[in-house]
């Protein structure tokens, strides 16, 4: 007697749904009558969804269990599939083929798309923006450097170099930015009110600050 090996047995086409499935489904390609056929396909897609749930609770995922019966089928089996049934063409047909970006990153380690970021505030026209913007493209930077070797200690210096390369030195940078400190400052300064930078509006509390206190003096005096 010989014995019962996968190497003796027919194809497993879908091997998730098991050999049982599979012999139901040779079973059901058997049947000559197509009545019997078909409620035999019906009564298979139930035991697929038992197994599936996911794939039996929603319309679109029960459209992949006929999908699936015809596979495991060598889409031998006629039946009246309320799907159009595919097609060994459709199936087997391999997809297009992606086009990948070979553009040439010089940072690497740093990424496209913060030298795209950096490239995008050479072109923004409010300069108070354009800083801001730069500030945070910075901290993103540093952060990145620390995430690769966190005993790196680069200097503030050394990331603007490489933000003054990413844009071929068209960049504009203050003097005095860092990025330990940076806070970014929401509102942007307008001449016309009154409101500057955070030294001129510090400078400014002063001056009313002391203001105040000579007229206190002059007042005690007499």
């Amino acid at each position: 007697m010989l014995k019962d090996y996968n190497s003796t047995r027919g194809p497993l086409y879908m091997p998730e749904y098991g050999r049982n499935i599979q012999r139901m489904v040779a079973h059901a390609c058997t049947i000559e009558d197509r009545e019997e056929r078909n409620r035999c396909a019906r009564t298979i897609i139930e035991v697929m969804g038992n197994l599936f749930p996911e794939l039996r609770d929603t319309e679109d995922s029960r459209h992949k269990l006929w999908d699936h019966l015809a596979i495991m089928s060598n889409f031998q089996l006629d039946i009246d599939s309320p799907y159009p049934m595919p097609t060994p063409e459709k199936i087997m047909r391999k997809p297009d083929r992606l086009d990948y970006n070979f553009h040439r990153i010089r940072f690497r380690h740093f990424g496209s798309i913060i030298e795209r970021m950096a490239n995008a505030t050479v072109s923004m026209p409010d300069l108070y923006e354009q800083q801001t913007a730069i500030q945070s493209i910075a901290c993103s930077m540093k952060r990145r450097i620390l995430m690769l070797n966190k005993d790196d200690i680069s200097t503030d210096d050394r990331i603007f170099d490489d933000l003054r390369a990413m844009t071929d030195g068209a960049i504009y940078i203050d003097e005095g930015v860092t990025t330990s400190n940076f806070r970014p400052n929401l509102t942007a300064p307008d001449n016309n009110n009154g409101a500057g930078s955070r030294k001129q509006q510090q400078q400014r509390q002063q001056q009313q600050g002391g203001g105040k206190k000579n007229r206190n003096q002059r007042r005690n005096r007499y």
